[in-house]
């Protein structure tokens, strides 16, 4: 692991997004269901899930530093649909700590395990489900800040 002990105690945040594409067929079936199947609200599992993933990256990420998370925020909403275009949903997720090093490694993580479990929660409807662009977006604090 990297030695942070000498770095300076500040407030870091850190956003990160990705793309699940489920496909119209599967968009109008949720929608009309209210974003749940048999397994429950999709957007309310994702966002548990995500947030416990989050919580947990020190573990599972090797070398992360174990960090107190203080905020972790998830948006997870239907794309615009394009005519030519599969349509799905948007993550995001944004963690806060403070500390002496950066969340970008646990909102990237959040992110992630959202659309795993999106998919998980959508398969029986297709296997043809993608995820993508998982990014950081933006990060703040430390020595430097990042906005894509």
């Amino acid at each position: 692991m990297v030695d942070v002990g000498d770095k300076a105690i500040t407030s870091r945040i850190a956003k990160a997004e990705c793309t699940v594409l489920l496909g119209r067929a599967i968009m109008e079936e949720l929608g009309a269901a209210n974003y749940s199947t048999k397994k429950g609200s999709v957007i309310q599992t994702a966002i548990i899930a995500g947030t416990m993933a989050v919580k947990q990256t020190w573990s599972v990420i090797p070398l992360c530093h174990a960090l107190a998370i203080s905020s972790v925020k998830f948006s997870v909403v239907p794309l615009e649909a394009e005519a030519d275009q599969s349509t799905g949903l948007h993550v995001t997720c944004q963690v806060r700590t403070e500390g002496r090093t950066g969340v970008e490694m646990e909102a990237l993580h959040g992110a992630s395990v959202a659309a795993l479990t999106i998919y998980d929660m959508c398969k029986a409807m297709s296997h043809d489900i993608c995820i993508s662009n998982l990014r950081l977006v933006e990060k703040r604090g430390g020595k430097s800040d990042y906005s894509r």
